[in-house]
């Protein structure tokens, strides 16, 4: 009997999450203004990403690490 209630509670969250996604709507942008803030935000992330990875961060020299400025 407790597992029916179980299966019941998890299928119960299924649709509700369910109608909860499909309500939402997710609509992409539609006017000129709205893609080049999307752009504008875009471009710096991109560039983050790049900079920010772990080869770029962690092939430094020793002396710009943290570990060497705590060290000291």
């Amino acid at each position: 009997m407790t597992l029916w209630v179980f299966f019941g509670v998890l299928g119960g969250l299924v649709v509700l999450l369910t109608v909860v996604l499909l309500r939402r709507g997710g609509s992409r942008t539609d006017n000129a203004e709205g893609l080049r803030i999307e752009e504008q935000a875009r471009i710096p992330a991109a560039h983050d990403r790049v900079s920010y990875n772990a080869r770029s961060v962690h092939n430094g020299p020793p002396n710009q690490s943290d570990s060497y400025q705590r060290r000291r």
